[in-house]
Order: C-alpha cells, then structure tokens, then sequence
C-alpha cells in the first residue's frame, strides 16, 4: 500500500473489488470456498500483479487486515440477497474504486523508482487485473473484450497521477483530481453507455 493513502480507504477500495468477485461466484451459484477464492483474487490481484512486478513485497502479505476484509465480504455475500448489490450500485462502486486503485498503484511504482510510462501502466494493471482474472477464471467475457470504457478510465487516472508528479505538483492536489477523472468517464460511460469503436476488417 501507498504510505500516504489512508489505510481506511484502501481497505474499502479492496473491499468493493472484493465485493465483485464474491457476487460473481454468488451468481454462478458456487460453494463459499469458491466465494471467498473469488473474493480474495478480485481484491488483491491488481496489487499483488503490481508489486511483483516492481520489486515490492506484495502488499496485502503483509497487511493484517487485507485477508480478513475480503474474506469477510464474501461471508457478507453469502448470507445476504444477492438482489441487494444490484447492477447500478455495484457498477458505481467499481467506478470509485477503479479511479482510486489506479492512481494508488501509478504513485506506489513511481515511489519504487519506475518511469513514468511504465508506472503509468502500473496503475491501469492495479485497477483492472484483478478482474480480469476473475472473470478469466469464472469462464466469463473479461472487461478487456468489451467495447465499453473501462480500461480506458484507468489509464486516464494514471496519466494525470504520473503527469502531475512529473511537474512537482502537490500529491494532495493531484491524486483526487486524477482518481476523480477517472470516475467521471467510467461513470459517463455508465450513465450513456459509452464504448470504443471495434476494429473493421473492411476498414481500409
């Protein structure tokens, strides 16, 4: 985890993604095992993807509380209403947290010495790999095969994050404004169904 990111909200971003992969395993009607399997992998994916790949000690190994907030979540799935999370809550959600998450993971490569490119990627694999391995593993089309902006919300929030540290700008200014960009067009592409245009063979 990024020092200066408040633990609490760190945890409810972890919690969110969490939250997706366990509704996920609910909805494939599958064991609690499987539940929490879903649960943990969606939580941590990104991160661990990150920190294995910039030399830091995975984050959540080291965390008292990370283990145990996801595994808690999916004990929330499994006793309660899958109707309660519907579609739209559980959507916006997953917005804040992959706005949040990518700028998290852009400032913790950037810490870690990586260039501002590949920091840059950096934060769109923490905000998106976790579920794209979950929805690998659950036999499910992943968010990187549909047109609809997701991906590309990431990267937006990791631009400015590793731009606006790049000009020496305070962290307490940038990384709000950065995650809140990234939420305004995951969210426009909610609201209106907003996607990028798919390759045409017969284009050219």
């Amino acid at each position: 985890m990024t020092p200066a990111i408040p633990q609490l909200l760190d945890l409810a971003g972890i919690a969110v993604f969490a939250l997706s992969g366990s509704l996920l395993a609910a909805k494939l009607r599958q064991t609690f095992v499987t539940m929490a399997f879903f649960a943990l992998i969606t939580g941590v994916g990104g991160g661990s993807v990150r920190d294995l790949l910039i030399g830091a000690p995975v984050f959540w190994v080291r965390d008292p509380w990370v283990a145990p907030v996801c595994l808690s979540i999916a004990l929330l799935s499994w006793f309660t209403p899958r109707t309660w999370w519907d579609k739209p809550v559980l959507e916006w959600a997953d917005a804040a947290g992959l706005g949040a998450y990518a700028v998290i993971g852009t400032a913790k490569a950037l810490a870690f010495g990586v260039p501002p490119v590949p920091a840059v990627l950096m934060g769109v694999l923490t905000g998106c790999a976790g579920g794209i391995i979950r929805d690998v593993l659950a036999g499910c089309p992943s968010i990187l095969m549909r047109p609809e902006l997701y991906v590309t919300a990431a990267a937006l929030s990791s631009v400015l994050c590793a731009g606006g540290m790049a000009l020496g700008l305070s962290s307490g200014l940038v990384w709000p404004v950065a995650a809140l960009a990234g939420f305004g067009l995951r969210g426009a592409a909610i609201w209106w169904r907003l996607g990028l245009p798919a390759y045409r063979a017969d284009a050219a």
